[in-house]
């Protein structure tokens, strides 16, 4: 067996992440998402592998913690808010009554597959809502990587719907599995309005530090002065930070704080946004891989094989059945969603790294039963990650719902709006060309000039006579007291 020892963790570490990036180029290829390539990487060469012995519940959930914290921000930071807007009612349906709903139908069928099944389980009803609520949300960490990684545009504002659920629901599923793990370790009884207001003082809390957190690191970020530009990243890691624990303190939900955080300055100009992205994203994949690793050591593989008829039968109930069920009942009231939208809906439910991070908490309050409920949760996660993780573009283009996602920034430069003046980026199309293609022969608006000219990965400094060519890239100054703002109405079906 291998131990960790101060002399070897960076070492066994290093070369851990290493051969987890190695392999996940690989199965890029083949379509398999990196995540779950990290979690198999993690088993292998665990206590069941080659030896490396990892059995420390309370560091997997730091862990977690930290992690889940950076990724939330994250995808936060990169979600448009006119894109939130719109999709507001039914991602907060889905990320609330959806989890509840959740919640009751599959540990309604665990409990009944206890009862009256020769399946190797035998849980109480409690214990088997427990069981499910570890499981009720979608993983941030998993759809923000799938979705972002392969590109994926979608129809009718899918992505954001799915991004925002996955972002805001973590707090319901941790409230229902906290509430459960108290009644069964204590004993005691609970109350609905005991939930509810814990509910409310968890979500009221979460969304005004989020929104104040976010608001103040903004005016921060683009007020203060340092005197060098790679500590501007480093200070929004630390306010990320602050956000999570002055609301955990507080008895808030710090997932949910640092969500809306990520929002708020991801929606605002930033003097130094490129710099700060580029930090957060090699950040943000650092601790997947090192928390999908940690989850991976974690488990035994030989232990799960007593459960695997019994995790197969609740993950696909959960996939086909419980998924589908609770997203078209949250919907119903939303009838401008197409039926093959709501499919689709019902398919991304993915499971990842909560769910397993979320099974810990009752195995540290010494439940009964909790190793089994631990295995049957990774089990799972297993499962949805190589199905329904593998077939998310699949499914997309089988429905039609696939489309071209919007470019980003091909310059990553902002101003504060504060200055008076705006950055736009035009692409040279060959109706632009039609009065000439030297910079002079266009016909710019008052109070608008060229900084800069990108062909390919080269940039030229423009004069009047660069001749310009068809997908050079233009970025432009202009002062907002004298050139008039365009709008474009977004397209009815989200891209």
């Amino acid at each position: 067996m291998i131990t960790f020892t101060t002399e070897n963790i960076f070492l066994l570490g290093s070369l851990l992440i290493l051969i987890s990036i190695l392999i996940s180029k690989t199965g890029y290829r083949f379509g398999i998402p990196t995540l779950l390539l990290f979690l198999f990487t993690g088993m292998a060469f665990g206590t069941n592998g080659l030896g490396i012995e990892f059995n420390s519940l309370e560091d997997a959930q730091t862990i977690g913690m930290l992690a889940l914290s950076i990724i939330l921000f994250t995808g936060g930071m990169d979600t448009r808010m006119k894109d939130i807007k719109p999709i507001l009612a039914p991602g907060l349906l889905l990320s609330t009554l959806g989890v509840v709903f959740t919640t009751l139908f599959v540990g309604l069928f665990i409990y009944g597959i206890s009862r009256f099944t020769h399946l190797n389980i035998q849980l109480s009803l409690i214990v088997s809502l427990l069981l499910a609520a570890t499981m009720s949300s979608t993983d941030s960490a998993s759809v923000f990587s799938l979705l972002r990684s392969q590109g994926i545009g979608l129809k009718h504002r899918l992505r954001p719907i799915l991004e925002f659920e996955s972002g805001s629901n973590d707090p319901m599923a941790y409230m229902l599995t906290l509430t459960l793990v108290g009644v069964i370790a204590t004993g005691t009884s609970f109350s609905a309005s005991d939930l509810i207001l814990s509910l409310l003082t968890q979500f009221g809390v979460g969304c005004v530090m989020g929104f104040l957190m976010g608001k103040g690191c903004t005016w921060l970020l683009n007020r203060i002065d340092l005197p060098n530009t790679a500590l501007y990243p480093v200070l929004l890691l630390s306010v990320i930070l602050i956000t999570y624990t002055l609301t955990d303190n507080l008895h808030g939900n710090g997932y949910l704080a640092v969500y809306i955080a990520g929002l708020m300055v991801g929606n605002h100009k930033l003097s130094y946004r490129k710099e700060m992205t580029t930090f957060l994203d090699g950040l943000t994949w650092l601790l997947q891989v090192v928390m999908f690793l940690t989850l991976g050591l974690l488990v035994n593989p030989v232990d799960m094989l007593d459960i695997i008829p019994v995790a197969i039968a609740i993950g696909a109930f959960m996939m086909l059945i419980a998924r589908p069920l609770s997203v078209w009942l949250c919907l119903l009231p939303f009838n401008g969603l197409p039926p093959k939208a709501k499919l689709f809906l019902s398919w991304v439910g993915l499971r990842g790294a909560v769910p397993i991070i979320f099974a810990t908490y009752p195995m540290l309050a010494g439940v009964k039963d909790s190793h089994l409920l631990f295995n049957i949760v990774f089990f799972i996660t297993l499962l949805s990650l190589s199905f329904q993780g593998t077939t998310i573009s699949w499914l997309a283009k089988k429905l039609h719902l696939d489309c071209k996602e919007e470019p980003k920034s091909e310059f990553g430069i902002e101003i504060p709006d504060n200055i008076g003046s705006r950055l736009q980026e035009i692409l040279v199309t060959e109706s632009l060309l039609d009065k000439g293609r030297l910079i002079a022969d266009l016909s710019l608006p008052k109070g608008k000039l060229i900084m800069l000219v990108k062909r390919g990965n080269s940039y030229i400094v423009p004069n009047g006579q660069v001749a310009l060519q068809p997908k050079d890239v233009l970025l432009t100054i202009s002062d907002k007291r004298l050139a008039k703002e365009s709008t474009t109405k977004a397209d009815s079906t989200g891209c």
